[in-house]
């Protein structure tokens, strides 16, 4: 058994309308989840395969990281795709640096961020002090690497740049 810990205004989404989202959670990672809507924690028991059962911790994180349930339960669709959190505070000295260094990670009107997805095929939400990833490894390493060319204080067109040779990487690796 396993304990996640979801912060209490991801509680409804993880629980989903009717208990929806919880109860295909427990289907398709074959686990119970047992919810302490108190405490935020969140009990993980294996029902069924193990294998398929060791990724339910992440499904609950990613969707208590802000990711919409559908996005999390991508993680079941391929063995090779994963789930990494970005510490944002680790980078940042307090937290008005903190709150530089969001923005700088969002992006005006969010543009950063979204570049982050559409130049890398993964899923990126910011969501309080973490920058979380979801996707292909090649995909989460990229994203990884921008978020902290950023965080180290790398022009935004510096890191855009960067974000365009990976994609060039990434799309044009697969069709040769």
């Amino acid at each position: 058994m396993q304990h996640v810990k979801v912060p209490q205004d991801r509680l409804g989404v993880l629980i989903g309308e009717g208990g929806e989202t919880m109860r295909e959670i427990e289907r398709r990672a074959e686990v119970r989840l047992d919810i302490d809507s108190e405490s935020g924690s969140v009990a993980i028991d294996a029902t069924g395969d193990p294998v398929t059962a060791m990724v339910a911790p992440d499904i609950v994180r990613a969707i208590g990281r802000g990711f919409k349930p559908d996005a999390a339960l991508s993680l079941l669709d391929d063995e090779m795709r994963m789930f990494e959190l970005i510490d944002i505070e680790d980078a940042t000295r307090n937290k008005n640096d903190l709150q530089r260094q969001k923005g700088r990670l969002i992006g005006e009107n969010g543009r950063t961020r979204e570049l982050m997805e559409e130049l890398t095929g993964a899923e990126v939400v910011i969501y309080g002090t973490t920058l979380g990833i979801i996707g292909q490894p090649e995909e989460v390493q990229a994203v990884r690497r921008a978020a902290e060319m950023i965080l180290d204080g790398a022009p935004h067109g510096a890191v855009y740049g960067f974000l365009e040779r990976k994609h060039n990487e990434l799309t044009h690796g697969v069709e040769l």
